[in-house]
């Protein structure tokens, strides 16, 4: 299975007329992206986990299981990383606006897991958004989204 994701990552699509995309790619997709969100600030704990598994679970209906291996797939992946130009310039054009919308509040929610967004992560943010084409108002939007559920107050 790692050989068909490193695949899909750091191999181009090829020519097909078809562009979408499995379940399982948007999956992988959105859990490297929250992986490489928990690693800006220095500190990956288990809270930053438990929040990356949790989404997981709620936003792919799976069970715990899958969404720790999951978890411990996209840990992985980041490792072997160059930067996330490349990899999401694999997949952004495969995935329609609402899903870069929920890779997005997923992102919020980790890189506000401790409260704060410290300067690494709204880089990261900004530099996500950018790539997915989203317009600021809507990543805007869900962070206060996620500010409220988290009863955080922006600074």
């Amino acid at each position: 299975m790692w050989a068909n994701v490193k695949k899909f990552i750091f191999e181009s699509f090829g020519e097909t007329e078809e562009k979408a995309h499995t379940e399982r790619e948007l999956q992988i997709a959105a859990a490297a992206l929250l992986v490489e969100a928990a690693l800006l600030d220095g500190e990956f704990d288990d809270y930053e986990r438990a929040i990356i598994v949790s989404d997981c679970m709620k936003s792919f209906d799976m069970d715990a299981e899958t969404a720790h291996s999951l978890l411990d797939e996209a840990v992985a992946l980041q490792k072997d990383a160059v930067d996330i130009h490349s990899f999401i310039s694999k997949f952004a054009p495969n995935f329609d606006y609402q899903e870069r919308l929920q890779l997005l509040e997923m992102l919020w929610g980790v890189v506000y897991a401790d409260g704060v967004l410290h300067d690494y992560e709204a880089n990261l943010m900004r530099r996500v958004c950018g790539l997915l084409g989203v317009k600021d108002k809507d990543s805007g939007d869900l962070r206060k989204q996620v500010l409220a559920r988290m009863d955080i107050v922006a600074a």
